[in-house]
């Protein structure tokens, strides 16, 4: 006797199975859901978010180690600004927009509507796994989509806060939150969902793509890359060191938007580094028992490949200038300074994703240009300096997803402007407006006339006239 798919799928398939066909009833009655209905899902996302803000904090604790005060800036607060400006403005970015009509076009009107894609996918990872679970989920439900949130499997104690909160505001035949690892992922990305949310590096990146193109599925990639930094001669020294420090070790340099590695003008760098070294010992060696201001690599695994990066710089030549301390079966890695790094070192090759810093010299800004496109794209791009005439020569000379001028990390947190990347570093955008976009479809409406359609005048039979019609067509319109 034959057996069906179906009697061959294992528990975890079935139970994924029977989540995303449910789903789709749902997602033919969310078509017809209005902008309040879906506001309505939004505050009171919201507000379970307010009430859960203890056990989030303590979940990232448990996880990563990750500091209270670090939890609320870069997590809670992203998510509760982008509820907010979503359902301020969302009657406004869903209101069907009118455009013109061709003179050809006589007679009839045309619209575009923004209409919910249907059941989408987002998988996020694990380096902000409130924030970036959370974060797409607002722009799927805002768009009137249904929604599948597969977190990482490394962070289980914010995971399952995460699903708790899912699971009082919506039923999961609208949001579901399904936990796994490899296979599960793997299962996910074999159904025909509508689009796909994926956040995480390049090479997975590119394993989401090419399952998502077997069903023809939309994608958006948040993906990464390694972000220069340029501090020109002019930078107000100081200024830059406090925000460079900031950014690179937020999360212990666990960020797809961290500046991955320096390019100092060669006439500041003495005093750069003398700053950046004072800021380092300022925010994070205050030797205050009570004081965490610095979390955990997320496991040992990653502690160990980040270990690696730097011992393969060392052993061909790099300086450590500061830090370069493992601790805590290196999950306890030491906010580190690196000089003389060389492109064939693999701190100068992978995106480093942790909290190693290297610099490196230039003479003018076009070798910093040079240094920067001579690898791929990168998700952000930043400069700190004060002439107006050489920051147009970087964003002019430099493709990145992002740009930050004479700050850093900081536009990832700005709702009025996209945030996405370019070539290796992903592509589509989220937040916001944009977020609200990837999730619709933008459909074209024409409307005929049925009394006398310019249309018509195109139609067989054709004769002298019709030729002079089309010959008019060709000529002027």
């Amino acid at each position: 006797m034959s057996t069906t798919a179906e009697e061959t799928k294992t528990g975890f398939e079935k139970k994924i199975s029977t989540i995303f066909e449910d789903q789709l009833a749902v997602s033919h009655q969310l078509r017809k859901s209005t902008v309040k209905d879906r506001i309505k899902k939004l505050r009171k996302l919201e507000k379970q978010i307010l009430h859960f803000q203890a056990d989030i904090k303590q979940a990232l604790y448990n996880d990563f180690q990750k500091p209270a005060e670090e939890t609320e800036i870069s997590e809670t607060w992203v998510v509760l600004t982008e509820i907010r400006h979503t359902c301020k403005n969302l009657k406004k970015w869903l209101r069907p927009q009118k455009v013109d009509t061709p003179l050809p076009l006589l007679g009839s009107t045309s619209k575009v509507i923004f209409e919910p894609k249907g059941r989408t996918l987002i998988i996020s990872p694990w380096n902000y796994p409130f924030n970036l679970a959370l974060g797409p989920l607002i722009s799927a439900v805002a768009a009137g989509n249904t929604c599948i949130i597969k977190p990482s499997e490394f962070t289980p104690s914010t995971n399952v806060v995460i699903k708790e909160i899912i699971s009082r505001v919506f039923d999961k035949t609208e949001v579901a939150v399904v936990e796994g690892e490899v296979p599960e992922t793997q299962y996910l990305l074999s159904l025909p969902f509508d689009h796909i949310f994926f956040t995480g590096s390049p090479a997975v990146g590119k394993i989401v793509m090419e399952a998502a193109a077997k069903n023809l599925t939309g994608v958006t990639l948040e993906l990464g890359g390694k972000s220069p930094t340029i501090i020109h001669k002019d930078a107000k020294i100081k200024d830059a060191a406090e925000k460079i420090v900031f950014g690179k070790f937020l999360n212990a340099g666990q960020t797809c938007v961290a500046p991955d590695y320096l390019l100092v003008h060669k006439d500041i760098k003495g005093k750069l580094i003398e700053s950046l070294k004072t800021t380092i010992e300022n925010k994070f060696q205050s030797g205050d028992p009570e004081s965490t201001p610095y979390c955990n690599i997320i496991n040992q695994k990653n502690g160990e490949r980040i270990k690696d990066i730097f011992r393969d710089a060392v052993d061909k030549g790099a300086r450590v200038i500061s830090g370069g301390d493992f601790e805590n079966n290196d999950k306890t890695i030491s906010p580190t300074l690196i000089d003389s790094v060389s492109d064939d070192m693999r701190i100068m090759e992978e995106e480093i994703f942790g909290p190693l810093l290297p610099i490196v010299e230039y003479d003018d800004l076009k070798t910093a240009a040079e240094i920067i496109n001579r690898k791929p794209k990168p998700l952000a791009l930043y400069y700190f300096g004060s002439s107006s005439k050489d920051q147009k020569f970087i964003v002019q000379s430099c493709q990145s997803g992002t740009t930050a001028i004479n700050d850093c990390v900081l536009q990832f947190t700005n709702t009025e402007i996209p945030f996405g990347g370019i070539g290796n570093s992903g592509f589509g955008n989220g937040h916001g407006y944009w977020g609200v976009r990837a999730f619709s479809h933008e459909r074209p409406i024409l409307k005929q006339n049925t009394v006398f359609p310019s249309s018509s005048l195109l139609h067989p039979p054709y004769n002298s006239f019709k030729n002079l019609v089309s010959k008019m067509l060709v000529k002027y319109f």
